[in-house]
């Protein structure tokens, strides 16, 4: 059952590139190794964190076929497939290689503001045409659309292929309310890292982190702390890491988290526009953060 994959330590990977903004191959091999050594569970591959909407199809092909030939199914592998388009969804998830996709995380349509029902059929489209399990995401500081409590709870209910929901808003009522509504086999997966210790403490299963790309084994540990009832430790590690997580949104992701991995000599700091690097003196913050850090 992939629900009981799906849990603990996911990454939402970053897409490496050179300065010339071409991808980056050698230091997305650094990045899976750093992040498997860090001990996370599973991978989330182009996540708004990993700049999809940058990359050509050819481009997400390639580097999907990379990181599934480097895990070889030793990792659960999530991939991104977003749009505000359902119909373009649609076929994505019918072109999906199921052999090397273990679940389709699909953000709520952006932009375009659809009603609930528009939101609750959207997902009931793509769930028809996939023969891979579906991860709603609610992240409506980005899509400016919220995926509310009751539908949440419907879509559980009545879209068996929707199998979790990666929960990003702001909102701990929200999340209460969601946990409260939906199936127990139904995974919620917390999708922000200042959220991710109330998440679990309300029964988040896990979540997908965007820090974790670099420091993987502080938040494997954080989240391991959690899943074993063992929160007064957990609080004491997450107040350490608050910091310099909050540092790594500043201005933007992936930029900060970029900026951290540079220090830590994985990868450059490159992004693509619209998108640029953070400013010197949030990277002189970042590096700062980091040398302070506990060790794991």
């Amino acid at each position: 059952m992939i629900q009981k994959k799906l849990q603990g330590t996911g990454v939402a990977l970053v897409t490496p590139f050179t300065t010339e903004k071409q991808v980056d191959y050698s230091s997305l091999e650094k990045l899976l190794t750093h992040t498997i050594e860090g001990g996370v569970d599973f991978l989330v591959v182009f996540g708004t964190t990993g700049e999809p909407v940058t990359l050509s199809d050819q481009e997400k092909k390639d580097v999907l076929s990379f990181i599934a030939s480097f895990t070889q199914k030793k990792l659960p592998l999530v991939v991104g497939c977003g749009s505000n388009n359902t119909a373009e969804i649609v076929q994505n998830v019918q072109e999906m290689d199921a052999s090397i996709c273990d679940a389709v995380l699909s953000v709520v349509p952006y932009y375009n503001k659809p009603t609930q029902e528009g939101i609750f059929e959207h997902y009931k489209a793509i769930a028809s045409a996939s023969d891979i399990p579906v991860i709603a995401y609610n992240v409506p500081s980005r899509t400016g659309c919220n995926l509310e409590a009751e539908t949440v709870i419907r879509i559980a209910q009545e879209i068996p292929q929707v199998i979790g929901l990666k929960e990003a808003s702001s909102s701990i009522e929200q999340f209460t309310y969601i946990k409260k509504g939906v199936p127990e086999d139904f995974l919620l997966i917390s999708g922000d890292d200042s959220l991710i210790l109330p998440h679990l403490a309300l029964g988040a299963n896990g979540a997908i982190s965007v820090t974790a790309n670099a420091i993987p084994a502080h938040y494997s540990k954080l989240i391991g702390l959690a899943q074993s009832n063992n929160f007064k430790d957990a609080l004491a590690l997450h107040l350490k890491l608050i910091e310099f997580t909050d540092s790594l949104f500043e201005e933007g992701s992936p930029s900060g988290v970029k900026a951290a991995l540079k220090e830590l000599g994985i990868m450059g700091n490159d992004v693509r526009l619209p998108l640029v690097p953070v400013t010197k003196k949030l990277e002189e913050k970042i590096k700062k953060l980091l040398g302070e850090l506990p060790t794991v």
